[in-house]
């Protein structure tokens, strides 16, 4: 009888500890987090407005104050952050002159001022956002990688991603040596002449497959020795014809010369 009473007594005891102890606990759980999330908002207000004074001096004059786009420079409202660091980290923003694509070129803001770009334009309208770094380490399958390029990518960038011509002056660029979340934000985002292939078009995953894809043929040799710019058995077939024929002429004229 006293063993079931004090057994008794023990769970009542402790039911009431609990009871006092899990308010508390949710009241800490509380106040750890409120600072944290009151100091991210904090920092991400301070990025967005960085991102509009780094805006305002070097984009609006194309793109307008409010990024409703003017006569020289499209709307970016609805672009999302995606497509402000492709453009701005591969250099082809700010546009150096006119022409029939944005260029290429040397890099004119941080890394750091780029986010900051980003996050302002993100905030004004919903868009493709910067990838996840899970679908951009290259460990994808390559074999699917490589069909998926072959049917969506190749017409234009070249079996072997070595870029090709287009119509009206313009062109498919290079895709040797492309930093892999450029590669993802392209796909995401259709800069330029490029469809966009969004994650109903190509999954993520299939996105990480093809940067696997391109990775690889970055890291692999030619099996088939001197690639000649991987441009094609057109280029290959002329190089026969102008240096192998001309060898061949060279050596036959040497031997005739010097048998006389």
């Amino acid at each position: 009888m006293t063993l079931t009473l004090n057994t008794q007594m023990k769970t009542t005891l402790s039911s009431i500890s609990l009871a006092l102890l899990t308010p508390m606990a949710a009241l800490a759980n509380d106040a750890h987090h409120k600072p944290a999330t009151a100091e991210t908002s904090t920092a991400q207000s301070a990025v967005i407005e960085q991102g509009s004074k780094l805006f305002q001096a070097n984009c609006a004059t194309c793109h307008g104050l409010n990024l409703q786009g003017t006569s020289q420079g499209p709307t970016l409202i609805g672009v999302g952050a995606a497509s402000v660091d492709f453009q701005v980290g591969t250099g082809r923003m700010p546009l150096a002159a006119t022409g029939p694509q944005a260029e290429k070129k040397p890099v004119q803001f941080t890394a750091e001022q780029t986010f900051a770009l980003a996050n302002f334009v993100a905030s004004k309208g919903p868009g493709p956002a910067i990838p996840s770094e899970r679908y951009l380490q290259g460990d994808g399958n390559v074999a699917t990688g490589a069909e998926l390029f072959r049917i969506n990518c190749a017409m234009c960038h070249n079996v072997a991603g070595a870029g090709g011509a287009l119509t009206q002056g313009k062109y498919a660029p290079s895709l040797g040596n492309i930093e892999a979340v450029y590669v993802y934000e392209a796909m995401i985002t259709g800069p330029q002449n490029m469809p966009v292939f969004n994650d109903q078009n190509i999954s993520p995953q299939e996105k990480a497959d093809i940067i696997t894809y391109l990775r690889y043929l970055d890291e692999t040799p030619s099996v088939g020795g001197f690639g000649l710019g991987n441009i094609g058995p057109v280029s290959e077939g002329l190089f026969i014809w102008i240096f192998g024929l001309g060898a061949l002429v060279a050596i036959t004229v040497w031997m005739t010369a010097k048998s006389n």
